[in-house]
């Protein structure tokens, strides 16, 4: 080992260490807020960190602190962090001690990292993915020596989650330049290997074909450094990926607020496995003398008291400090245009779709397409990405396996390379497993790394029920998605809008969520002949939180009004009720287009003037998206109101029924909203 390296990863290991030490001196001063440290994780840390360049990304997990000083990072900027502090670098003060993101031209970059146990192997291998994708397309920085390649650091207990599978296969089948590093302890919190995993990850990581593992003594400083640099150089040059499993002991409480003296009872046997007078004796070894070990020590140690002391009396956040970063400022604003051009032809919804994304893939190479089933073959179950994969390649319109975890978070790391991907859920109701990952990593990068890493994605989802689909393809889901802070989502009612809200949210650099009704794709659903339209422009774009008044009436003192607030397909129920009930000149019709963002102006505007309302929906209505806006509309509206602000759903029950009379039975439609209307009228 060259001295050199030695030095500098000792001082880095005295550093983390005399940090966890401090923490523990001042606890009560510094538990306010929960911690982890990397006490006995060090060497391995500090062996894969110092190899790391500029261009390469990293997704270390809560306690990683030792990578971080690594990577060049200060005590100072950690403790920050640590106290919650207004310049915390990586989240200004938002979210816990290691839990960085960062990008810095100097430094690796990491994307934003969360608590949640294992989820950033998803996010990371979309790293990995997207560094591959633009190597194929050439697109990549040709300036580069030295290949990029991503390290995902996980603990082993991580390593039972199904999502932690779904990286692993996928970075296996595609051959990704990814490293996951694995630190192996062997506790989860208080329940320990044995009892918790029938393997290690390194045995564990033989049944993925081409994820190559070794297994390391990563408490060793040397072991460790020159093992992960052959590993390295193999990632660099041959472009696959690697599994390393280290073993450590954890020598340090699991966090502030889970001690490990009220459960451990190997802490004896840890301690004779620390990684510091392993490495201090590698020093000596290797020509230091304990003069210059002590200095180095001691030079860590003020180092960490001086950065402590500044840390402390650093700005806290103030109020105003919450309300920033929720969202990155998208350049749509206005509609832009020709909606409807001279000589155009009408098409159905999903052409519409379909012309707005082959429009984008032609415009820009970073704009790529995945999905189940959505490649050559079949190019999807609703033909929506028909012909793509044919006029762009199988590097840019691929199909993915049944992973809609993997679909969903990948996202996160092809954003974070410069990219723009559009994926795909097959149906509304196969979107659960992929929640986790919208919630966890997609909603919340923007906010919590404080505006560094807005997650640039479009997530298409076919909804709602359409000829006897039964209770596994019918389902409407949008009352759990808007409960999601930090994405936008979209739920239009014709092609025009579909394609240009595509078109929007491709230019939006935030996450955006598109629920497409399967009825309307084709317009074979009687009544549903509105949902076609004259193909857009190419320059099309419709801004998010931009509702249509579709039906606009005049206020009128002498007979009853009513505006009716709906979307998707609630849209073409509501304007057929109208029209059946020869009362288009008394009901005003909103199609509210996007849910979030919200267009509550057009909405209240309204409904002050015409003082009824109806909000109409396809869910159940119990606990909806549906009733919250009527919620909001009463509140609001209170004192213009002539009856309760009213709305229709479907029946509250659990699942819609495969029979076909049990499904409309089930369902709204436009005679059950005719008789809601009447009702609201007679009120």
């Amino acid at each position: 080992m060259k001295k050199d390296i030695l030095e500098k990863g000792f001082l880095n290991l005295c550093t983390a260490k005399a940090m966890a030490e401090l923490y523990e001196a001042n606890f009560k001063q510094v538990s306010k807020y929960v911690h982890a440290t990397s006490r006995g994780h060090e060497a391995i840390q500090i062996a894969v960190g110092m190899q790391l360049l500029p261009q390469d990304y990293a997704f270390p997990y809560y306690r990683d602190d030792a990578m971080l000083l690594s990577f060049g990072l200060k005590p100072y900027d950690l403790m920050l962090q640590l106290l919650a502090k207004k310049d915390d670098p990586f989240s200004g003060g938002r979210t816990y001690y290691a839990h960085p993101s960062l990008k810095d031209d100097d430094k690796p970059k990491i994307p934003h990292q969360s608590s949640a146990t294992g989820m950033q192997a998803i996010p990371a291998t979309g790293v990995a993915m997207g560094m591959q994708y633009k190597e194929l397309q050439g697109i990549d920085d040709k300036t580069i020596k030295d290949l990029p390649f991503v390290v995902c650091s996980l603990g082993d207990a991580s390593v039972t989650e199904g999502e932690i599978a779904e990286a692993f296969q996928m970075a296996a089948l595609k051959q990704m330049p990814i490293l996951f590093l694995v630190q192996d302890n062997g506790w989860d919190i208080s329940a320990n290997a044995a009892e918790t995993r029938a393997q290690d990850a390194f045995e564990y990581a033989k049944g993925f074909k081409g994820l190559e593992a070794i297994s390391i003594d990563g408490a060793n400083f040397t072991e460790s450094y020159q093992a992960v640099e052959k590993v390295i150089k193999t990632i660099r040059t041959e472009r696959r990926p690697f599994l390393v499993h280290a073993k450590v002991p954890l020598l340090n409480h699991h966090t502030s607020g889970v001690r490990m003296e009220w459960y451990r009872d190997d802490l004896e046997e840890a301690k004779s496995r620390d990684p510091y007078p392993v490495l201090k004796q590698q020093l000596l070894d290797n020509g230091f003398s304990q003069k210059d070990i002590d200095t180095l020590e001691k030079t860590a140690k003020a180092n960490v008291q001086a950065d402590f002391e500044k840390a402390l009396l650093a700005e806290d956040p103030k109020p105003e400090d919450l309300f920033t970063n929720d969202f990155a400022p998208t350049p749509i604003t206005e509609e832009r245009g020709e909606r409807a051009p001279k000589g155009a032809e009408k098409v159905v919804m999903v052409d519409c779709a379909l012309f707005a994304v082959e429009e984008l893939m032609k415009k820009h190479k970073e704009c790529l397409l995945y999905g189940q089933d959505v490649g050559g073959r079949l190019g999807g179950v609703f033909r929506e990405a028909a012909t793509l994969a044919q006029k762009f390649g199988d590097d840019r319109v691929f199909n993915t396996a049944i992973q809609e975890a993997f679909i969903v978070g990948s996202t996160v790391g092809m954003s974070a390379v410069g990219l723009k991907p559009i994926v795909e859920v097959q149906f509304a109701d196969y979107i659960w497993p992929g929640l986790n990952q919208l919630f966890t990593e997609v909603s919340r990068s923007c906010y919590l790394s404080n505006g560094k890493w807005p997650v640039s994605m479009i997530l298409r989802v076919p909804i709602g029920a359409y000829g006897s689909g039964g209770p596994y393809h019918s389902s409407s889901v949008e009352s759990v998605i808007t409960n999601i802070r930090g994405i936008k989502i979209a739920y239009p009612s014709n092609g025009a809008d579909l394609k240009g809200l595509i078109k929007a949210a491709y230019y939006d650099p935030n996450p955006v969520v598109i629920l497409e009704h399967k009825g309307l794709y084709w317009s074979k659903v009687p009544g549903t002949q509105g949902a076609t339209s004259i193909e857009p422009s190419e320059d099309y774009v419709l801004p998010f939180g931009k509702a249509w008044l579709l039906q606009e009436i005049w206020k009128q003192d002498d007979v009853e009004t009513l505006t009716v607030v709906t979307y998707g397909m609630g849209v073409h129920w509501a304007m057929n009720a109208s029209e059946e009930l020869g009362m288009k000149d008394q009901i005003e019709v909103i199609d509210l287009r996007t849910l979030f963002p919200l267009d509550e102006e057009t909405v209240m505007k309204s409904v002050k003037k015409t003082g009824k309302c109806l909000v109409v929906t396809e869910e159940p209505s119990n606990n909806s998206f549906a009733r919250a806006l009527a919620g909001k509309i009463q509140e609001e509206c209170f004192k213009y109101l002539d009856a309760p602000v009213m709305t229709i759903g479907s029946e509250n029950m659990p699942a819609i029924p495969l029979n076909s009379t049990l499904e409309q039975t089930m369902i709204p439609s436009t005679e059950k909203i005719k008789a809601k209307i009447e009702s609201l009228f007679n009120y």
